[in-house]
């Protein structure tokens, strides 16, 4: 039985490099798409934020010599190029699967809103938002926030390389422990860098829960749709 109906699943582009460490590696991404249809399966309405940091992070751009607008917008279109990618190898296996963007670019995908997410949803495509908000100054993990509430969205699932929220980073302190829930207020409090302030306070102000768990372990997206105990859940009450 799933627990949840509609998902928003924020992916890192980072995590779509696998061992390469930049680029886009098949085989994680292959791996990434059979989960995803799993899911698809079991008739979970599905969107899905990528990040584009495996390719040009906007911030970086700016430490590079780029203007900080040029740079942001340079990183957007690269999450355009990884949503272009996993909409292939949804396909490929068998998903329907439709990527819409933040800003006008048809053909290569449909013009976002969020009436349109959800109707493909209702009819079941698996639906990748690209492009992040379509601005400068805002995160993909923000554009997940925002696209999550927009949609109807029950939860938004970070799928990363680590298992969890811990106390520090676990990759670089043996002493950290992970959390099986915290609170957003505790996140920002202990300034924990699960998300950025922004895409915090829209999911705390909005009553949306976020589940970070590892996305690089086949079935676990499985299991976190099905309310198994894994991951951290980070909660909170709208004001």
């Amino acid at each position: 039985m799933n627990r949840y109906r509609r998902i928003l699943l924020k992916l890192s582009g980072e995590s779509l490099a696998g061992s390469r460490h930049q680029g886009i590696d098949g085989a994680r991404l292959h791996e990434y798409a059979a989960q995803i249809g799993e899911i698809a399966g079991m008739g979970v309405e599905t969107g899905i934020v990528v990040g584009g940091g495996n390719i040009f992070r906007g911030l970086s751009g700016v430490a590079g010599g780029f203007d900080r607008v040029g740079g942001d917008q340079m990183g957007m279109l690269a999450t355009v190029i990884n949503s272009l990618a996993l909409d292939s190898a949804l396909r490929a296996a068998g998903v329907k699967s439709t990527v819409l963007t933040a800003t006008r670019m048809e053909p290569v995908g449909e013009y976002y809103s969020a009436r349109r997410a959800v109707e493909l949803m209702e009819r079941g495509h698996t639906v990748i938002i690209a492009g992040g908000t379509g601005n400068p100054f805002f995160t993909t993990d923000t554009a997940a926030c925002l696209r999550a509430v927009e949609t109807g969205a029950e939860v938004i699932l970070k799928g990363t390389r680590v298992d969890g929220v811990y106390t520090a980073d676990p990759e670089k302190d043996a002493t950290a422990t992970r959390f099986g829930a915290i609170s957003f207020d505790e996140v920002y409090a202990r300034g924990l860098k699960v998300m950025d302030l922004t895409a915090i306070t829209l999911c705390r102000d909005n009553g949306l829960p976020l589940i970070v768990f590892d996305m690089d372990t086949p079935g676990n997206l499985k299991k976190v749709v099905c309310g198994e105990n894994i991951g951290t859940i980070v909660h909170g009450e709208p004001r």
